[in-house]
């Protein structure tokens, strides 16, 4: 049968718009025609803040809003500098990020944009079908990006906890912050029975990121994220301020296996594919490197169902977020003995799924060693 485009690419965010973006810039896809299916497409606001650590000079590098060759983290007990040297921890607006991957694409004249919602997809095996509220169409592949919150909210064997925040960026009256310096986690504000803490990133002396962040089962009604950053702030001694901009989202923190729904011919991307790390919620990175990788897999018309498998930084991952989740008032503490007992280099490199396993089995001694031991013995129960 004739198909309406080899590749429909579902939802428009950030691992939709870097993979078309990526199709766009090799040669062998020249020819490919790519449809991209989103009801809010082109997005022009600066509606989130991409966040990574990277070696100092990097792809993104032109683009970024800064970065930092230092973090802070705080516990209310002591105050950690932490030398992140040969890295640098670099922040990427998403309004950047969006005008470079739109212009690109609105360049390449084998991708249309169609702002319609989509509402399934299925494999045929010789040809996929996506229904939108508007329409059908046929391709030879397709790229979800679209998270199914209920398929992992309903799930009874993986635990799930949301990263919820929201951020303001603010402009002081008088200097308060160090550009130098980025607080990368701040536990100092009441705990509450769950794992928060604040975030700064500063871009000059007066003016910064601050953002509220949970790892919780709940969200919080709104009221209580402006309150807490209000009074984060006054404690801090910042009351005369402006408001520039504001952000806020949700974040799935899980080990749900979503790479088991791909298909042959369809593949989960971006969070809805798993990508984001669970034991932190950091995805960006993870889109770079896989969205690379779809780029090179595609030309060898092997099945989705191998592109992405279990590893044991995924079972790490998996009895971290098992005892955060029965005991979600451990943060403080689990991320406090991390930090304090390993070099922010092997942590950096652990988080990153690179660490050799003498390294993690420094940063897992550092952890309450009954309490892990009781959940791997309960996981294994429980079954993987």
């Amino acid at each position: 049968m004739e198909l309406d485009y080899d590749y429909i690419i579902c939802g428009g965010g950030i691992a939709g718009l870097l993979l078309a973006s990526k199709f766009s810039s090799d040669s062998y896809y020249n020819n490919k025609s790519i449809l991209i299916l989103d009801p809010d497409f082109p997005k022009v606001k600066n509606d989130r803040t991409l966040c990574f650590w990277d070696k100092k000079k990097s792809d993104w590098d032109s683009f970024l809003t800064s970065s930092w060759e230092n973090v802070i983290f705080k516990n209310g007990f002591e105050e950690k500098s932490l030398d992140l040297n040969p890295l640098n921890y670099k922040m990427l607006s998403s309004i950047s990020f969006y005008k470079y991957t739109n212009s690109i694409i609105k360049k390449n004249t084998n991708i249309q944009v169609l702002n319609e919602r989509v509402l399934n997809f299925k494999d045929y095996k010789s040809h996929c079908l996506v229904e939108t509220n508007k329409k059908k169409y046929t391709s030879s592949k397709v790229f979800n990006s679209i998270l199914d919150w209920n398929s992992i909210k309903n799930d009874q064997k993986f635990p799930l906890l949301i990263q919820h925040f929201e951020g303001w960026v603010i402009k002081t009256k008088n200097n308060f912050f160090d550009p130098k310096k980025a607080t990368f986690m701040d536990f100092t504000i009441d705990q509450n029975s769950t794992t928060q803490f604040m975030y700064i990133l500063p871009f000059s002396k007066t003016e910064a990121l601050v953002e509220y962040t949970l790892f919780s089962k709940k969200l919080l009604d709104d009221y209580k994220y402006k309150s807490a950053i209000e009074n984060y702030l006054s404690e801090s001694g910042i009351d005369d301020f402006e408001i520039k901009s504001k952000e806020s989202g949700q974040i799935p923190m899980t080990c749900f296996p979503f790479f088991e729904a791909n298909t042959k011919n369809i593949l989960n991307i971006g969070s809805a594919g798993g990508w984001s790390k669970p034991s932190t919620g950091y995805t960006f990175k993870n889109i770079d490197k896989n969205t690379s990788k779809i780029i090179r897999y595609v030309k060898s018309n092997d099945s989705f169902k191998k592109f992405m498998k279990k590893n044991r930084f995924w079972f790490y991952d998996l009895i971290f977020l098992d005892v955060l989740f029965d005991k979600n008032y451990l943060g403080k503490n689990l991320f406090t003995n991390m930090f304090k007992k390993n070099d922010p280099k092997t942590i950096f490199k652990f988080l990153d799924n690179k660490s050799s396993f003498y390294e993690e089995l420094k940063i897992m001694l550092s952890f309450p060693k009954t309490i892990f031991l009781f959940a791997v013995i309960k996981r294994l129960i429980k079954g993987i």
